[in-house]
């Protein structure tokens, strides 16, 4: 009896021993939200700056523009808890600094926070490589500066990855 004890204890130690003895599965990677692949694609891992030098254009209504903005940038910043931006050089046609948030839920489009006429508009983004494209459109209300209706239009800005 002693034996069968011993030889079903030695089994069972075995048996124990080497399905321990397993590799450890490695842990799935969590697949990223819509959002989150969006935010990346904006934002980095957290601060991306995005610059019309290097390569970048500006178009309103078809015309290039560039000139007025050829020292424009855009500075996106993500955190758990907010979404911020910071703008240079930008003519008066964004704020300084603000929140910014997607419009709806395909998370392909923006708005900005602030005073200033692209405040509070749609912006639709495509983002390749080293790339973001920004189409808007300020419409002839609100889209006065020092009360002309000077920035009027539809605009693309194509803006480098700094």
């Amino acid at each position: 009896m002693k034996s069968r004890f011993y030889s079903f204890f030695l089994l069972s130690l075995i048996f124990f021993g080497t399905s321990s003895c397993d590799p450890d599965k490695p842990t799935p990677t969590p697949q990223k939200t819509p959002e989150q692949i969006a935010t990346e694609a904006l934002a980095g891992s957290g601060t991306q700056t995005w610059a019309v030098a290097g390569g970048g254009s500006v178009s309103r209504d078809g015309r290039t523009v560039t000139d007025l903005y050829s020292a424009f940038e855009l500075v996106l910043n993500t955190t758990n808890t907010s979404k911020t931006y910071t703008t240079k050089n930008n003519n008066d046609l964004f704020d300084a600094n603000g929140n910014w948030s997607f419009a709806g839920t395909n998370f392909d489009k923006i708005q900005l926070t602030g005073a200033k006429p692209v405040a509070g508009r749609e912006i639709s983004f495509t983002q390749t490589g080293s790339t973001l494209r920004l189409d808007f459109s300020v419409p002839m209300p609100g889209a006065r500066t020092n009360g002309q209706q000077a920035v009027a239009g539809t605009y693309s800005f194509v803006l480098q990855k700094k």
